[in-house]
């Protein structure tokens, strides 16, 4: 598949940017370091080495691994609340400065960081409180300055486009869930309603594959960075600070992804276990078995599994050091992870949209378990007692026959 820059450019190999910019400030500020490489630190020397000043601004890592992080610690409002007062008191110096081309050389470094974190987090924006906060600070930057009120404007509608996309895909999601039906409430109902299968729809395995593709990478663009942390993480013994844990979430994307997977693996079994010659039931096998292989040859992996890797990084790693210094050595890896992963779900997906097949397979009606699971037997037959009595108890609940 097409490749684009990779965001885990951004690390070496070891999962740690080699180029940090240590002030003098860091260096008596509660970060610790070494051999150059950021270690640990205190959550406020953190938040001060995300804000730029006059004659420093922090490296792209570091953006991207403290805010994924920082939310694990304080709530995203709460980190931009500390990070506008920390700007506004630096431009305040630099406008009392004589020099005014002082106040000309901080407003775009903290524009630029607002950007980063806009384009990287739009999620977080979705708080009325941190829109707010943006908002405020941006126009205050922005102030006198066209070049600079140009840049805010563009921030601002790019951001709205992402956050408005997200709105029309969860209606879109909702829309599918609500319409929902179970296959076999289906065929009970109108038995003569469900003619089709997959291989009717789409007899060709790779066109298949392509569509899958399709959802697949839908599904994965509009997950959010923080919603791997948001999921995965739990609280750490070590922290006694407020988390975000008990806020509700802002976003289900990962949730909807994991929806689909199961979908997917239950559309298989339904097709497989539908035909009622064995003969047409070895051929949707096969079917699925070159749709497989096609994916594969596509470069369509769960790119899910993946990330599971980050999973047993957190539990085996505590967020916090037994002196109350914020963990980075941690986060440096676990931002490095989640970087491979948003390289990969910036792909496009260069098939045409098939609107038939994309419609069958995100909105036919499959099998719940236990339908599969009596559909199974009614296919092949019971082969012990054990299996005689869960037919029986499966088509007395399903069905209402004993």
């Amino acid at each position: 598949m097409p490749q684009t820059p990779p965001f885990s450019a951004m690390f070496d190999s070891s999962g740690y940017n080699r180029n940090l910019y240590q002030s003098a400030e860091d260096s008596c500020g509660g970060l610790c370091y070494h051999d150059n490489n950021l270690l640990s630190g205190s959550l406020e020397a953190l938040i001060q080495h995300l804000v730029p000043n006059v004659d420093y601004y922090p490296d792209r890592t570091y953006i991207f691994t403290f805010l994924l992080s920082s939310r694990l610690f304080m709530h995203p409002y709460e980190l931009m609340a500390k990070v506008c007062h920390l700007c506004v008191e630096h431009q305040r110096l630099s406008e009392g400065d004589s020099d005014k081309n002082q106040m000309r050389k901080i407003a775009p470094k903290i524009l630029q960081l607002l950007t980063e974190w806009t384009e990287t987090f739009p999620y977080d924006f979705r708080d009325e409180r941190m829109m707010r906060n943006l908002k405020d600070l941006a126009h205050r930057m922005a102030s006198g300055e066209e070049t600079y009120r140009k840049n805010v404007q563009q921030m601002m509608q790019c951001l709205i486009r992402k956050l408005a996309a997200l709105s029309q895909y969860e209606e879109v999601l909702a829309k599918l869930s609500s319409t929902a039906t179970d296959r076999l409430t289906v065929l009970k109902t109108k038995p003569q309603s469900i003619q089709r299968d997959i291989m009717t729809v789409c007899s060709d395995p790779y066109t298949l594959a392509q569509q899958l593709t399709h959802i697949e990478l839908e599904r994965l663009n509009y997950i959010g960075p923080e919603e791997f942390v948001q999921a995965f993480v739990q609280k750490d013994p070590l922290d006694n600070d407020k988390t975000c844990y008990s806020e509700r979430k802002k976003t289900r994307n990962l949730e909807a992804y994991v929806e689909w997977f199961n979908r997917l693996s239950y559309l298989v079994a339904t097709e497989i276990c539908m035909p009622v010659k064995k003969k047409h039931r070895a051929r949707m096998i096969e079917y699925f078995i070159d749709v497989a292989r096609e994916c594969f040859n596509i470069g369509n992996f769960n790119s899910l599994m993946a990330i599971i890797y980050i999973y047993f990084l957190n539990e085996g790693c505590a967020n916090r050091l037994p002196n109350g210094h914020v963990n980075f050595e941690k986060f440096w890896e676990l931002a490095k992870q989640v970087s491979e992963f948003m390289t990969w779900k910036q792909v496009e997906c260069p098939f045409e949209h098939d609107r038939k097949v994309l419609q069958y397979l995100l909105s036919v009606p499959v099998f719940s378990e236990d339908a599969l699971y009596l559909a199974s037997y009614e296919s092949e037959g019971p082969e012990n007692n054990i299996e005689k009595d869960r037919w029986k108890s499966l088509r007395s609940s399903l069905l209402g026959r004993v």
